[in-house]
């Protein structure tokens, strides 16, 4: 996968099979979820109910009841006269919502090292050499899936309901920019290298050694997606000429 910011996702949206009608609300749910986190829906971007129920093979009473709850999770804003829009975070609030991110997954990691099961081990070892295969055939959406399921792996088996949920909340908003943060070849390598030192912290126990690798590897993301930000904005000044 080449160096750039906006790569083609594996898996567009007029590829995408219609819905079965069973369990259809957690389907659609998860379908709207993915498009934001892999850019097909981006930050800003106004929904078009239409073109999404015609996507999805469905309604707009099961679109509507997904977006609210999407709204919900602070993954898209609606409004009364604007209708539904993907929610876009300032660079401040990506901030501070990465260093929070930081504080719970390096909690989560120390947690996991005293209560980890080997059967939870095993699992996440078996995660994290098929994450690698995604790496090593450049399919990000494949990888990152495996890379988020690890992560809540770790988290679960903290066995902290409280963490637990406020991991989860803060972590929804989120999504999007740790993907986009692998977006780079040399930044989703590194990122590959921290899953390993992970990977082998957790084996030895070691709860001090992976709460920092945890936390340095969510302080990178966050550098990483800032200065992409900064990049596209001035980018953009160039084009308009402001």
């Amino acid at each position: 996968m080449q160096d750039r910011f906006h790569p083609e996702v594996s898996s567009p949206v007029s590829a995408l099979p219609k819905l079965e009608r069973q369990r259809l609300h957690d389907t659609v749910v998860s379908h709207l979820r993915n498009f934001i986190v892999e850019g097909v829906l981006k930050p800003g971007m106004k929904l078009n109910e239409r073109e999404l129920c015609e996507t999805l093979g469905i309604s707009r009473t099961p679109l509507r009841e997904a977006l609210k709850v999407l709204a919900a999770e602070g993954l898209i804003e609606i409004s009364p006269n604007r209708g539904a829009t993907v929610s876009s975070l300032s660079p401040t609030e990506i901030r501070d919502a990465f260093e929070l991110m930081s504080g719970l997954e390096a909690f989560s990691g120390e947690l996991a090292c005293e209560r980890i099961t080997a059967v939870e081990l095993a699992e996440i070892k078996a995660l994290h050499y098929a994450m690698l295969a995604c790496r090593a055939q450049d399919d990000l959406p494949g990888y990152y899936s495996l890379n988020r399921q690890i992560h809540d792996r770790i988290n679960e088996a903290a066995r902290n309901a409280a963490l637990r949920q406020t991991y989860l909340a803060v972590n929804r908003r989120l999504q999007a920019l740790r993907f986009r943060s692998n977006y780079q070849n040399a930044k989703w390598d590194s990122a590959v290298h921290d899953h390993e030192d992970m990977l082998v912290a957790l084996e030895a126990r070691d709860g001090k050694r992976l709460a920092a690798i945890l936390r340095k590897h969510l302080l990178d993301k966050r550098d990483t997606v800032l200065a992409m930000m900064a990049n596209e904005a001035a980018d953009g000044s160039e084009k308009t000429g402001t």
